[in-house]
């Protein structure tokens, strides 16, 4: 039974959600002090929430789309059999209550607003209701996949980061930062060398990509992130707060451009729908 909820699950998704969210949060570090017990509470809690919600939208749109899942995949369990309908509504149904349990006891209110709005725009995308099953509308897709997944879930996940309690008031109560236990250049080189997985995870995408001019494109343009990435890194002085502060920034440019290669990749695919 166990293996039957994994294949439902489908958790191999949260692979990227997981990267994304502690990548995004690692954006909201200004020093390298601010990794503290805390911080990496509150990523905890935005790994937790999106996997979640993940994983609602997952089972969501299984349960709407059997009959076609039946001709198109029909080894996932729902179409198969493997998996009753109502099962797959319990497992779902456990999925929002305990995203919603968590969006309602945690303090951050940018993370309530992220958990609940993927919830909502999750239901939106795949039920059979007037005026949603947004997954019918090619165009619709692409802009609210841009919209929320490339601008307003990164967004809200980095605020999040950013409301987590500052460096004083953990050492005021005792608590020790893990810079301060494993050293700040391990833990900045710990962030790069995440950022540079990212990137290959990336080029990876690019060449299995069946459009030939998406490939050159994301291999040419992460591969030249990548690089710039730990050329600056080498650069960065970092004792000093205003050289870690500007390479702080200088990542922010970088998470916009690939939000910008995101939304061409999108269009890519839309774009032999509408011909």
């Amino acid at each position: 039974m166990l293996n039957v909820i994994y294949k439902y699950s489908r958790v191999y998704v949260l692979k990227g959600t997981v990267l994304s969210i502690i990548s995004i949060s690692l954006l909201a570090v200004q020093r390298l002090s601010d990794i503290t017990p805390s911080f990496f509470l509150g990523v905890l809690q935005a790994v937790i929430g999106g996997c979640l919600a993940n994983l609602y939208v997952v089972g969501l749109n299984q349960l709407s789309d059997i009959e076609i899942d039946k001709v198109n995949k029909p080894y996932l369990p729902l179409a198969s059999g493997e998996l009753s309908v109502k099962a797959g509504i319990r497992i779902t149904s456990l999925y929002a209550i305990l995203g919603f349990c968590l969006g309602w006891s945690i303090r951050s209110w940018h993370l309530k607003l992220c958990i609940f709005l993927w919830y909502a725009v999750g239901t939106a995308y795949s039920v059979h209701l007037p005026l949603l099953r947004w997954k019918e509308y090619p165009m619709l897709v692409a802009l609210c996949s841009w919209l929320f997944q490339g601008v307003t879930l990164p967004m809200l996940f980095h605020l999040h980061a950013l409301d987590i309690p500052d460096v004083e008031g953990d050492k005021r109560n005792g608590f020790y930062s893990f810079a301060t236990k494993f050293g700040p250049q391990r833990v900045f080189w710990i962030c790069i060398w995440l950022l540079e997985l990212i990137y290959g995870i990336a080029i990876f995408i690019g060449l299995s990509s069946t459009h030939l001019w998406i490939r050159p494109t994301m291999v040419i343009a992460h591969s030249i992130l990548g690089f710039v990435v730990w050329r600056k890194a080498n650069l960065v002085d970092l004792k000093s707060i205003e050289a870690t502060e500007s390479f702080y920034l200088f990542i922010w440019k970088v998470h916009i451009t690939c939000t910008i290669q995101k939304y061409i990749h999108m269009l890519s695919k839309v774009q032999p729908l509408l011909t």
